[in-house]
């Protein structure tokens, strides 16, 4: 087992308000919410955090949000990406009521299972939404210097639901439309797909010896793994994290 894969992660801590810095446009329906801890997250790459909200009568409602941002050793930032249901309790709560200044409460870093500490090779692969925690991934290995162990493919319905997209761009990016590319695309990301992810885009990814990190829709989870099963990927080497709607 890999060293990112035997190591323990960090537990969560206590509930504590967090400051909120600032918000950020990712989509027309998802955003990024900058936020300021009380004390220092300690996260990895990949683990997420609880959103809660109480109501003047009691009544409590929480959610949890991957982080987006890369850890920082004694860093007290974190960056929760939030995608907005329509009957979500409180997705639309931070959608259409939070604005910087206001005060969430929080707990976490919250996985062990589907983190990485960039010490090894890594092929991200992300459907939609899912591209929230490999984004934390790939934001380390940008800082570190070593973009060079990592290669992220994500998919999506349309250019308007890129998440990150101006800050995607690089060598170790692929993004697959599944049903339409924007003009010019292939200037803008490098290699840029159309269609559903195949074998070609994995197996032009798949750097040797690589731990695999899938996130995305059950179905998205077992098409990317069936296909890891053609490039006789082992089991062991691949990480899967499931989402359904989260509100």
């Amino acid at each position: 087992m890999s060293s990112s894969a035997s190591a323990s992660a960090p537990g969560p801590g206590p509930w504590q308000m967090a400051t909120v810095e600032e918000v950020i446009e990712e989509t027309a329906r998802a955003k990024s919410f900058r936020l300021t801890l009380s004390e220092p997250s300690g996260h990895l790459a990949g683990q997420h955090y609880i959103v809660r909200l109480t109501a003047p009568d009691g009544y409590r409602a929480s959610r949890s949000y991957s982080v987006a941002s890369a850890p920082e050793a004694t860093g007290k930032v974190i960056e929760l990406t939030v995608a907005r249901l329509e009957d979500g309790e409180v997705s639309t709560y931070l959608h259409d009521v939070v604005v910087p200044g206001d005060r969430l409460e929080v707990r976490g870093p919250i996985g062990g299972y589907f983190v990485w500490r960039g010490d090894i090779p890594a092929l991200l692969v992300g459907g939609g939404s899912g591209i929230v925690p490999l984004m934390a991934m790939l934001r380390l290995a940008r800082e570190r210097g070593s973009g060079e162990l990592v290669r992220l493919v994500v998919s999506v319905r349309v250019p308007g639901d890129l998440y990150y997209a101006t800050e995607l761009p690089g060598p170790e990016t692929t993004v697959v439309y599944t049903r339409e590319a924007p003009a010019g695309a292939a200037a803008a990301l490098g290699r840029v797909g159309l269609g559903r992810v195949g074998l070609a885009d994995l197996r032009d990814s798949l750097l040797p010896e690589a731990t695999v990190y899938v996130c995305g829709s059950s179905g998205f989870a077992d098409h990317v793994t069936g296909l890891l099963e053609e490039l006789a990927v082992p089991t062991g080497q691949i990480r899967v994290e499931r989402f359904g709607p989260t509100n």
